[in-house]
């Protein structure tokens, strides 16, 4: 893992003397060929993307869930059906949840924390949370695996959640207006 710190930050460093070098000469900037400056960054966050697949996938097995796919790479199974309505955007949302890491740390709760109220589709939540929603109905309950880049992405939340985590939700949708 630190090979792959160390290879980015490397990578960056790389790139910000690249661009450092001669900044007041702007016929060298028209001439950067960022296809070569890119390559080793696209190929990093594809083993990145690939690494935290296979933790899924492992997470997954060993609890014996199935669960379903979307396109995205959001993980998700309704393991109670409720008897509402669809979450649809535009609808504002009351859940229950409890917010655990891969590892089974536990950072949030609607039980510490309070229930969590969205308006569906607002980017006010993850964005994996905001596509989980719209898969349920009021009164279902389900377990969702959001990967890092539809979670906290590169930064975490600053608070809990560190960088690059994926987020195991418990979700109740109670409520919907």
């Amino acid at each position: 893992m630190r090979k792959i710190i160390y290879f980015l930050f490397f990578i960056m460093l790389s790139f910000s003397f690249q661009f450092c070098n001669d900044s007041t000469d702007k016929e060298n900037s028209k001439n950067i060929d960022f296809s070569k400056t890119s390559e080793p960054l696209v190929k990093a966050n594809n083993y990145l993307k690939r690494t935290e697949e296979n933790e899924i996938n492992g997470y997954i097995e060993r609890h014996k869930w199935e669960m379903q796919k979307t396109n995205t790479g959001v993980r998700y199974f309704i393991y109670k059906k409720g008897k509402g309505e669809r979450a649809l955007p535009g609808k504002i949302i009351k859940i229950n949840y409890t917010l655990d890491l891969i590892d089974g740390t536990n950072c949030y709760s609607s039980e510490k924390d309070g229930p969590k109220i969205f308006k569906i589709g607002e980017g006010k939540v993850e964005a994996g949370l905001d596509e989980a929603m719209q898969l349920l109905c009021k009164g279902d309950k389900a377990k969702i695996i959001i990967p890092s880049y539809l979670g906290f992405g590169l930064l975490g939340d600053n608070k809990k959640i560190p960088k690059r985590a994926t987020l195991i939700y418990d979700v109740e949708l109670v409520d919907m207006k």
